[in-house]
């Protein structure tokens, strides 16, 4: 099967792409902080497809937010729960569990990609958005960016691949630390951590990721491709044990009971302690 043509410019409804001067440039812009829900999946779906036929035509994968906001919340909880209410427990865990695999699909298009992918992010990087982030080689933060993995606070465990593919970037510490303390940290730490690459001035995160594919796009692709493959494996059988993991827990009612105080909160940032 052909794959899909790289076209100078595509839109959908959650996010749009380019392909300029070497670079693909992925823009998510689905308010109010580009959850990642049912939309933003078959989206990413659509933009992966295109992957295989930029090889020759792009060196280098820009992901970045045009919401103000920051990257993305994560996960779409609101959707999660409404389609949730009417279907037994059974028929949740199935739903969802196909959610993931598709996500993960996804997510290891992106990390397997031959292309120097490059996450550009500010303020709010959560959950499912972290997950986006570390699918990437590189993640260049604003340094206003936070990053935090608050699944714990529902009774969850990430389930977009983030657990694996931190322990692959950085260490065990950093790992638990985000995971069983649903804490935030920002930036500064984030690069002393080895999670971030770069840290940039308010404002100029993208500026600074597109310099970092201009180097990147100087070197023969197939010597990068193959560097990349050496450095970044993809940890399929954690990833599989995941999903296994985060659909037992899904089955308990005390996650639609967080799911519920969730949606019902009131105040800016539910996601936050």
């Amino acid at each position: 099967m052909t794959a899909p043509k790289v076209h100078p410019s595509e839109k959908t409804k959650t996010l749009s792409w380019e392909l300029k001067d070497g670079t693909i440039e992925l823009a998510l812009h689905h308010p109010p902080c580009n959850e990642m829900g049912t939309a933003m999946l078959e989206d990413l779906e659509q933009f992966v497809a295109t992957l295989e036929s930029a090889e020759g035509k792009a060196g280098a994968l820009i992901v970045y937010s045009r919401q103000e906001a920051g990257f993305s919340a994560g996960a779409d909880l609101r959707e999660l729960y409404g389609t949730s209410l009417a279907l037994t427990a059974a028929e949740r865990v199935s739903g969802v569990r196909t959610f993931l695999e598709r996500m993960h699909r996804v997510l290891n298009a992106i990390d397997a990609s031959p292309l120097t992918t490059i996450a550009a992010v500010h303020g709010v990087t959560f959950g499912g958005g972290f997950e986006l982030a570390l699918a990437c080689d590189l993640i260049i933060a604003d340094k206003m960016a936070r990053f935090c993995f608050p699944e714990l606070r529902l009774g969850l465990i990430p389930g977009f691949g983030g657990i694996p593919r931190l322990r692959r970037d950085t260490g065990n510490g950093v790992v638990r630390d985000l995971l069983l303390t649903g804490r935030s940290i920002n930036a500064a730490k984030a690069v002393a951590a080895g999670l971030v690459s770069q840290v940039a001035a308010e404002g100029e995160v993208l500026q600074v990721a597109r310099a970092t594919a201009a180097q990147a796009g100087k070197f023969n692709r197939t010597t990068s491709a193959a560097a990349k493959r050496f450095l970044k494996p993809i940890p399929h059988e954690e990833l599989r044990r995941e999903i296994d993991l985060f659909c037992e827990l899904f089955e308990r009612s005390a996650v639609m009971e967080g799911l519920r105080k969730f949606v019902e909160h009131t105040g800016a940032h539910p996601y936050l302690p």
